[in-house]
Parts: C-alpha cells; sequence; structure tokens
C-alpha cells in the first residue's frame, strides 16, 4: 500500500502478541504513513488517505485503529521532535480524500533509535509545514503523553480507547485552580465525584474536605472513612450568622419595609452581641462578629426599642422580627441551629469538627442537608462555606490547613439569575471561585445543569471534568468555558457512555477522555434509579409502611 505521495507506508497489521514491546508498537506506528498538513495556522488541516485508515480500522492495537476519527490523536515529526494534536472535525474533499481539523496538543523528543516518544509536554514550540507527514498514535505513545510524571497525582480511570494506559489527576493543580464535574442526571456523576473524592481521601488521610451533600446520598459511601453530619448532629450556632444571612432568616417584609426591619435589626443585634462576656475586650465589635448571645436577649432588646415609641402604631417591623425569632425557637425543625442549647461560645469545637482538625484519618465532613427546612437551607450553606473563606483569611498567619469545599447541585445555590432569596450563598461561593485559592480555599462544583450556573463561576474552575451532558444549551455553555485544545473531545461529549468523561484543564496534561474505575459497593453513593420493573412486582406490607412514614412525616423525623 501506499500513501498520498506515492512513498510506501509499510502497512501490516499483525496480531496482537502477548509480551509485545513497547518499542515495536512505536516503530510500527511511526512507519504508517496516513497522510499530510496542506494548511497551518494555529490550528492545522490534514489530508488523510482513507484506504489506509480503513485498514488501520482492524489494527490490535485500540489506539491505532480508532485513527481518523473525531478526538483521535495523530503525531506529525518536526527534527527530532514528535508533534502531537487532536482531531476536531472532518470532512470529505472532492477526490476522495479525507479533511480534518486539528488542534495541536503538545509535542515530546524522539529517541533516536527507536523513534519512541520520550519528555512529552503540553503546548508546541515548533509548527509543521505545508507537506508535512502525518501518523497514527499508538497506545504506547500515549502512555507517553499521558505518563503522570513526578508530581503528586490520583488515578482515576483509564484512557479512551486504550486497555491499560491511566488517566491521572494532578492534585495540587486541580484543587489550586478549582474544579467543575459535570453531568445529565443517570450518567454516574454522583458514583464519578465519590472516587474522586475517596482518591484523593486516600492519598491524603489527614486532609481537610467539607463536602455539601442536599440529597443524602454520600453518607453511604464515606461511613469508614468521614465524618456525616445532619440535622441530627450538626449543632450549627446561630449565632454564627452574620448581618446578611440573619435578615434571610428573620425578615419576612419586602421594599421599603424590608429596609426599615433591616435597620431596627441590626441596631438590636449589635446590642444582643455586646452583651456577651466573649464580646468583653473586643473593641471592634460590629454586626457581622461570630459572637455568641441570647435569642431572649435579642428580643429583650427588641421589646425595649418598641416601647420606646411615640405611636403604637409604628410597632408593626418589632413584632414581626419578634413573631419570627418565636417561631424560630419553638419549631423543632429549626432546632439544629436554633436551640438553646447553642449559646455557649463552641466556635473552636464547630470548626474542628466540621473543618477536620484533626481528622484523625477521616479527612472528609459530608454535610446532609437534605433534612433542613427548604426555606434556610441556602443559608446553612451560606455559612458553612463563609466559615471555610473566613477561617482560611484568619489563619494566614498559622501553618497552612488547605480547605476543599465541594458543593453538590451547585446550580441551587450560585443560580444564573440574580433574584430572590440566597444571595448570601451566591455572593459567598462566588467570592471563593474568584479568590479562595489565595487563601488556600479550593471549590469544587459538581452540577447537571451547568447553564444554570452564574455567569463566569465554570471559567473560574481550572480543570474541568465533563460527562454526558443530553441539553444542548449544557453543552454549548461547557464548551465555551474549555481551553482551545479539547474542542475535539467537546464534540463526543453528547456520545460518551455513563461513567465515562473528558478532562481537561490544570488537572491533566492534555485533555483526555476516562473511563472511571468502577467503585466499590461500600464506597458509593445511595443514588441508584429505582429498577420500577423489578420494584412494580412487588407487594406486601403496605400498610406497615404507610403507617411508619406518616409517623416520621408528622414529627419531622427520618
Amino acid at each position: 500500500m501506499t500513501d498520498m505521495a506515492g512513498v510506501s507506508t509499510g502497512l501490516h497489521l499483525p496480531r496482537e502478541e502477548a509480551g509485545e514491546s513497547v518499542t515495536v508498537r512505536s516503530a510500527e506506528a511511526n512507519r504508517i504513513i496516513i497522510g499530510e498538513v496542506i494548511e497551518v495556522a494555529g490550528w492545522a488541516r490534514v489530508r488523510m488517505d482513507p484506504d489506509v485508515l480503513a485498514v488501520l480500522a482492524d489494527h490490535a492495537d485500540p489506539s491505532m485503529a480508532i485513527s481518523g476519527q473525531v478526538g483521535s490523536q495523530i503525531k506529525m515529526k518536526i527534527g527530532a521532535i514528535w508533534v502531537m494534536a487532536s482531531i476536531r472535525a472532518l470532512s470529505r474533499l472532492e477526490d476522495g480524500a479525507i479533511s480534518a481539523t486539528v488542534d495541536f496538543l503538545g509535542e515530546g523528543d524522539e529517541e533516536r533509535l527507536t523513534g519512541r516518544i520520550y519528555g512529552f509536554r503540553r503546548g508546541v514550540t515548533r509548527f509543521p509545514m505545508p507537506g508535512c507527514k502525518v501518523y497514527p498514535v499508538s497506545s504506547a505513545d500515549m502512555k507517553e503523553m499521558y505518563a503522570a510524571e513526578a508530581r503528586p497525582n490520583i488515578e482515576v480511570g483509564t484512557v479512551y480507547p486504550t486497555r491499560d494506559v491511566r488517566g491521572a489527576l494532578f492534585i495540587d493543580a486541580m484543587l489550586g485552580k478549582h474544579f467543575a464535574l459535570l453531568g445529565s442526571t443517570g450518567t454516574g456523576k454522583s458514583t464519578s465525584a465519590a472516587l474522586i473524592l475517596h482518591r484523593i481521601c486516600d492519598m491524603a488521610p489527614e486532609g481537610h474536605i467539607v463536602m455539601i451533600d442536599p440529597h443524602g446520598e454520600y453518607a453511604a459511601a464515606f461511613r469508614t472513612n468521614g465524618a456525616i453530619f445532619d440535622v441530627g448532629n450538626l449543632a450549627m450556632p446561630y449565632w454564627l450568622m452574620n448581618f446578611e444571612e440573619h435578615c434571610e432568616v428573620l425578615l419576612t417584609s419586602y421594599g421599603d419595609n424590608r429596609q426599615t426591619d433591616a435597620d431596627i435589626l441590626a441596631k438590636c443585634l449589635l446590642a444582643a452581641r455586646a452583651k456577651s462576656r466573649a464580646a468583653d475586650g473586643i473593641s471592634k465589635l460590629t454586626v457581622d462578629s461570630p459572637i455568641p448571645y441570647l435569642l431572649s436577649d435579642l428580643t429583650g432588646i427588641i421589646s425595649a426599642e418598641m416601647g420606646k415609641l411615640d405611636k403604637a402604631t409604628d410597632s408593626a417591623p418589632y413584632m414581626r422580627l419578634k413573631t419570627k425569632i418565636d417561631e424560630l425557637r419553638n419549631d423543632p425543625r429549626y432546632s439544629f441551629m436554633f436551640s438553646g442549647m447553642l449559646v455557649a461560645d463552641t466556635m473552636a469545637d464547630f470548626l474542628g469538627r466540621i473543618f477536620r482538625l484533626p481528622g484523625g484519618g477521616k479527612p472528609i465532613s459530608i454535610i446532609d442537608v437534605s433534612g433542613v427546612p427548604s426555606d434556610i437551607t441556602s443559608v446553612v450553606v451560606a455559612v458553612l462555606s463563609r466559615m471555610v473563606f473566613d477561617y482560611a483569611i484568619w489563619s494566614r498567619d498559622e501553618p497552612q490547613r488547605p480547605i476543599l469545599l465541594v458543593c453538590e447541585e451547585a446550580h441551587r445555590y450560585i443560580p444564573s439569575d440574580n433574584v430572590g432569596n440566597g444571595q448570601a450563598v451566591r455572593k459567598i461561593l462566588e467570592r471563593i471561585a474568584k479568590e479562595g485559592r489565595k487563601y488556600g480555599v479550593s471549590l469544587g462544583l459538581v452540577t447537571q445543569r451547568p447553564s444554570d450556573l452564574a455567569e463566569g463561576v465554570l471559567s473560574q474552575c481550572g480543570t474541568i471534568i465533563a460527562m454526558r451532558l443530553n441539553n444542548e444549551r449544557d453543552q454549548s455553555f461547557v464548551k465555551a468555558a474549555m481551553p482551545e485544545g479539547a474542542r475535539g473531545f467537546l464534540d463526543t461529549i453528547p456520545a460518551l457512555r455513563n461513567r465515562e468523561a473528558i478532562i481537561c484543564g490544570e488537572g491533566v496534561a492534555i485533555p483526555i477522555r476516562v473511563s472511571f474505575d468502577a467503585l466499590e459497593e461500600r464506597k458509593r453513593p445511595a443514588s441508584n434509579d429505582p429498577l420500577f420493573s423489578e420494584l412494580w412486582t412487588q407487594a406486601g406490607g403496605e400498610e406497615e409502611i404507610l403507617n411508619r412514614v406518616i409517623r416520621r412525616w408528622r414529627s419531622q423525623g427520618r
């Protein structure tokens, strides 16, 4: 068989034999010419021979078998350097040849005797000239490209389409510049998140990870190596809230009335904090200072202020505040936060438990907020997120203890529309996305609707792990946030299988398509879809089920 220039390709397709050497594989790939470069810019256009590609499709090496397909890699030799590129788009030319648009990925040196690639690095220093020959990439080449260097890393799966090339994430780069895990429901997103966090925990048993779990899925996955918190044992003191968070919980009015209520609350809250012993010696006490105070003191001060009024008709704002505070104190659903037992100065104990300081071999805190009343869920997440950020700021002169904050269902807390409640949580998470890395706070966003995230937040994530996205708007949103070199991979997002992902950005050497490792049953989150065909064949015990459910429902217990 000859190539387009009439030069022998030396193409032959041996069956895969046990013990076949990497050198033989590399040498074979280096003899097969599949095309040539016809145009070069910041990208290149390549003309490929469909006959050669058709024969390669039966190759025993899966990497060479997919040569010429969208998302596959090719290589070009420039002097003693191999330049690697990824195929972004394909079209057919009038003479039957195939035209491919390719993005450059990186380059590696050529070993003179064997021709194999070594010392691969991201970025290109030399571009090919038109007429430069194009070769397929073998699994041996991919091993060199995706080798995890000497940097600390975690292996999460196998690089597509190889059988043994491991996909690794560089921990420092991934956590240092935030990451996002995106995928439609049912693609294995929760299991993949659990896999990544388990690998991080295994690597760093003295780490500090806080995960916000809105559905109660992850407790089952981290019982052995994490601390699980829910409304039963969270014991989050109400006085940790800053003024904005107090307003979201306590103010029920709108418009001009809301501003009036906020002014009254600010004055009374500051006075209540000032009464605390913990406030002694603090010269710059503000309404945001995390100083313990009694709810009874706050209502007492509100009553005293109301007593100073000239007209009884002006008492409405004071009554609204008192009524809301009494409601929170008396409703058992809010006891995890507004219990009379949470008045003591337990800030150090609370932060130590939540941030795993020390971790005792259990580096992750799962904060299950599924049992938190929906009207204050965003405030609870805001307080926890702000505690992470504020701790990082005020501990700058101490030995560093970086913290990873992972937000499942992130689009709930950082929505694209800038209206309604939940502004406190939106502001703090946006601030962490923009400034967190300066202070040692890493943000991990997990969402099925990236297009619903606030504009700019996704672009702050240095590493993007994109699983299958069925919605075209979501796909466009992710493409806009990903680097240029990943374009060829991005077009395959709708075609990804479950537990497959495109990973690009700081956490990997070059963009990769990875099939995630299977996770042991005991380490998986409780997020399996119900099997209707099986469950709808079962019957019996419905009366007892109903009675138990109604009892829990009425008592607001789980």
